[in-house]
Formats: structure tokens, C-alpha cells, sequence
């Protein structure tokens, strides 16, 4: 494929991108009226996206969706959806999607319908759900659990911890969930402090059940069940994997039929939707967990059946061709307004970064243009009182997204009206900002001299033209939530095909193990050289201090 920055198509989009650097935001909407109704899409009955106020036109739309055409990107969303070798690097092909299908669907995968193992493994899901739910399953003193700790990292930690916040007011199963990932013993000291071991369920996700984060918290979660029980067989009782090993889940100690599945075509970041959601179901029922599959799929079903002109993935995903490649914007700001949603920036941290943080293309040759941003973001309004100086005045233009909810499981009405409309407020006051005429005459309304607004008006000016995002939701359930997750999932993937490369490996990752795993033998033994002189010194300080 010709590289993007080598397109017909871009080429132009470039020179289009300096003449519409010089109409602003808010010259945009002086002109058009209608620029709202042009410029946001619906998804059904339960969301909208407005991008009306980012720094494109009409044409600039048009533009991007005919590159969209010319770089084969309906080629690549039916890949997506069949038998494929996305992730080429490792062999691998690249099917989520399937996990999240009606069992009527076909999916075929070197030569097999992979929708019938993905439904019989959801189905083991259920059963397991519904014992845990009914007191059926209990613990090593015959009490029934009250709390699941989920042991895993990255993909198997990131998703499930984010969804499980996220549907809190969901959780009427009588199950707590908690989760572990650091390999820092703080975090798994924190929770075991106020758990019970009988009646504690313990769920390792692990592919290999060789990652040592997990096994070394899993190890130590182990010992602290045996030590209240003093029996190997509570193991049994108290321990399930998600994994594909199962001699090391036997080694372990737990049952082979405490063993659920998933399989190598389904990435990590991309694993949430079946076993590694575990969690997930058995916090807040698995029939919502379905609803969550729904709305991913109703998702899916968009981003195939929807035009690129109304297709909210790949126009997210275009605007950040538009704002990273010919505008220059190297960030993402995403800003979720429901403080369920606290850990929603930092899974997509991981969903694009990981995914998009590349240099090398499909070719195996280096990329001449950039590729996945640098993602961030935090809860409003928390982030108003800490980093929105910047977007407001700062010399860094970061385009942002906010995602807000019209109704809530929560009954403070005055708190819903107020966040809602710090939101809507963010991204009017990103846009337009304030002139030096406004704050001049402001400042004069409230009696200052001439002196003095002539020293303080310019430390006031607003200038907006920043861009942004809404994404507005009728309320956050799991039907709705399953749709944003999967909206950010094509996202990430239509970005990775324009840029050419593949945003289902994560080769960057595997260096700092390696290496960590020998310092781990150098920090046990006392060694205190064989590596460069900075990593050296600070072995020799940590033995001096240890």
C-alpha cells in the first residue's frame, strides 16, 4: 500500500489544511448555522456524536473519506470480520469481534466456525456465574464468596477493572470485586487486608500462566489462603484460570474444569468481551454482561453497514488522521464526565497506544509520518481544576474528547445539571474562548481603571479554536457501554490501517521483561555489575540501602 503521506489524496488534504487553518471555530459557526446538524452522528437511540467543533469543513470530510476509500479501508473493515492474519508479525489473525456475535453468526477461521466454541465457553461462563450467585459454589468452610479478586496485567487487568467500575450501580449479585495487577506488593496487601480467605474467589488471568506479575501476586495470594486454611485442596475452592496452560493451571492447584478458555486470535487490550471478563459477570450478573456484548456488536454492525460519511469510528478515526498528520497535533485528550468512568483514559492508553504506538509499517520498513498520539485524560471535573489551564491557554494544542450522560443511577439531580454543564462549558470555552475586546470590557464593567486592564486583560484572553469532541450518552449502562468501548476499539484499528501498520502486536513490550528478569537474579545475589555504569551505580545503591 502507498504510504500515507504519499497519497494523491493527502497531498492535497495538506495543502487544503493550511487554508483552513485560517478560518477559525468560531468563524465556522457564524457561517453555518446548521454546522451542528452537519456535523454530528447519531448511533440509534442512545448516543450522539458531536464533531462540530472540531477544525474541518465540509470539503476536509469529503476529503478524508474519499482517502478512506482510496487506502481500501472497506477492504480492511471486512478483514477484520473474517479469516484474516491482521497481526502478521506473530501469525496470528485478529477476531474479537466474534466474541461478541449472536450464535447464529459465522466466522471462519482456517477453516472452522469459531462461533460455536466462543458461544459453549460463554455458556461456561453462565454456569459458573450462576453457582458463584446461588451459593452453589463455596468456599473451603462451606461459606458462600463475597469477594472476587481478579489477578492479571495490561489486557487482562485494564478492560475488566474499567468495565466493573464503570457498572458499579449494576452490581446487586452480592459480589465484590477487587483487582490486582502491580507488581508491587502494596496493591495486593491493600485488598487481602480486608478480605475473608473463605470466602474469597480468586480469578488468574494469564495466557501462558507464565506472566510473572501475575504469577508472583497469584504465588502470594496462594499463600495467604493456606495459611487461614492449611489444606492444599482449598486451592480448588478459592482459585479459577483464565488461561491457555493447562498443565501450569493443574501445577497450580486448580481444577481443570475451574479452567476457561480463549484463544490466540483474540489480543489482549481486545479480550474483555468473553473469559478474561470473568469479573466482569460475576459483579454484575451475566445478563448484563450479554447486554455489554450487544452493544458492542450493535457497534460492529455499524462501523460495516454505516457509510464512512456517517460512520462514527471511522470519522473519529479520520479526524485523527486530520488533526496528527496534517495539522501537527501529537495528543489526545479524553475526558469522561461520570466519575464511574475514572478509569476509562487509562484503558485506552493501553487500547491505542499499545495498538498504534509504532514506527515500523507493514512492510517492515520505518514510517516517514506520524502514527498513535499520545493519549491522556481524567475524570471532570476533576481535570479542570488540574491540567485544563493548558488547553485553555496553553502554547500546546491537545484536541480533545468529552463524554458525558444525560441520566444517572445516582439520585443527585443538582450534581447531574452541574457536571453536565461544566462539560458542555469546556468545550464552548475550547472553542471560542474570549477576545481581548471582551475581557477589556468586562474588566471595565467591574470598575477598573485603564491602567489596570491594560496590565491584566492580556493574561485573560482566551483564544479558543481548540478542538473537541462530544459524545453524548442517554445514560451509562452496560448496553451503551459495550458500544463506547467497541466505537474506541474500530477507532484505533481504521487509524492503525490508514498509517499501515499493525496495531495488534506489541513487540515494544518484551525488551524491559527480558531485562528485568536478569536485575532480578543481579538484585538477589548482590551483583552490582555487567550492565551500563548508570544501571550499576544504582545497583550498588540499592545494595547499600537493602
Amino acid at each position: 500500500m502507498t504510504p500515507l503521506h504519499r497519497q494523491p489524496r493527502f497531498v492535497a488534504l495538506t495543502a487544503l489544511g493550511e487554508q483552513e487553518a485560517e478560518t477559525t471555530l468560531a468563524e465556522r459557526f457564524a457561517q453555518d448555522p446548521e454546522r451542528f446538524a452537519r456535523f454530528s452522528v447519531a448511533f440509534g437511540e442512545h448516543m450522539r456524536v458531536d464533531m462540530s467543533r472540531q477544525a474541518w469543513s465540509a470539503e476536509v470530510q469529503a476529503q478524508l473519506c474519499a482517502l478512506a476509500h482510496d487506502m481500501k479501508l472497506g477492504e480492511g473493515i471486512e478483514r477484520l470480520f473474517g479469516d484474516n492474519c491482521l497481526n502478521h508479525t506473530e501469525g496470528r489473525a485478529v477476531l474479537h469481534t466474534a466474541l461478541r456475535m449472536p450464535a447464529n453468526a459465522v466466522v471462519v477461521h482456517q477453516g472452522e466456525n469459531v462461533v460455536p466454541a466462543v458461544q459453549a465457553e460463554l455458556e461456561r461462563i453462565q454456569g459458573f456465574c450462576e453457582r458463584v450467585h446461588s451459593g452453589v459454589w463455596r468456599g473451603y468452610t462451606g461459606q458462600t464468596i463475597t469477594d472476587v479478586v481478579n489477578i492479571g496485567i495490561g489486557g487482562s487487568d485494564l478492560g475488566p477493572a474499567m468495565v466493573t467500575e464503570a457498572l458499579l450501580p449494576y452490581q446487586d449479585k452480592g459480589i465484590r470485586a477487587h483487582f490486582v495487577s502491580n507488581m508491587d506488593g502494596a496493591q495486593l496487601g491493600a485488598v487481602l487486608s480486608n478480605l475473608n480467605p473463605a470466602r474469597t474467589l480468586f480469578v488468574v488471568s494469564s495466557k501462558t500462566f507464565t506472566t510473572d506479575e501475575t504469577m508472583t501476586n497469584a504465588q502470594a495470594a496462594k499463600a495467604w489462603l493456606l495459611a487461614a486454611s492449611s489444606d492444599d485442596a482449598a486451592v480448588a475452592r478459592h482459585f479459577v484460570a483464565v488461561s491457555t496452560n493447562l498443565e501450569a493451571v493443574r501445577s497450580f492447584g486448580i481444577d481443570e474444569a475451574s479452567m476457561f478458555r480463549f484463544w490466540d486470535w483474540v489480543g489482549g487490550r481486545f479480550s474483555l468481551w468473553a473469559a478474561i471478563g470473568l469479573p466482569i459477570a460475576l459483579a454484575v450478573g451475566f445478563e448484563r454482561f450479554e447486554q455489554l456484548l450487544a452493544g458492542a456488536h450493535a457497534m460492529d454492525k455499524h462501523l460495516c453497514d454505516t457509510p464512512f460519511e456517517q460512520n462514527i469510528p471511522v470519522l473519529l478515526a479520520l479526524l485523527s488522521i486530520w488533526n496528527i498528520n496534517v495539522l501537527g497535533l501529537k495528543s489526545e485528550g479524553v475526558f469522561p464526565y461520570s466519575q464511574q468512568l475514572k478509569r476509562f483514559p487509562a484503558f485506552l492508553q493501553q487500547l491505542n497506544m499499545e495498538s498504534n504506538g509504532k514506527g515500523v509499517n507493514n512492510a517492515g520498513e520505518p514510517v516517514e509520518h506520524a502514527t498513535g498520539p499520545l493519549v491522556w485524560g481524567e475524570v471532570g471535573t476533576n481535570g479542570q481544576h488540574a491540567f485544563f489551564q493548558l488547553l485553555h491557554q496553553g502554547s500546546v494544542v491537545v484536541p480533545a474528547e468529552f463524554i458525558g450522560f444525560v441520566r444517572s443511577a445516582y439520585p443527585y439531580p443538582e450534581h447531574l445539571r452541574k457536571l453536565l454543564a461544566n462539560m458542555l462549558a469546556q468545550a464552548q470555552a475550547m472553542a471560542f474562548g474570549k477576545s481581548r475586546e471582551q475581557i477589556e470590557q468586562e474588566l471595565a464593567a467591574e470598575g477598573l481603571s485603564n491602567d489596570a486592564i491594560a496590565h491584566l486583560a492580556p493574561y485573560k484572553v482566551m483564544p479558543g479554536n481548540r478542538p473537541s469532541t462530544v459524545i453524548l450518552c442517554d445514560e451509562l449502562t452496560p448496553y451503551n457501554l459495550g458500544a463506547l468501548i467497541a466505537m474506541y476499539e474500530h477507532k484505533t484499528f481504521v487509524q492503525g490501517w490508514l498509517w499501515n501498520i499493525n496495531s495488534f502486536d506489541q513487540w515494544g513490550v518484551e525488551l524491559g521483561k527480558k531485562l528485568a528478569a536478569r536485575l532480578i537474579d543481579d538484585l538477589a545475589t548482590g551483583t552490582t555489575s555487567g550492565h551500563d555504569s548508570a544501571t550499576n551505580g544504582l545497583l550498588a545503591q540499592i545494595k547499600a540501602w537493602s
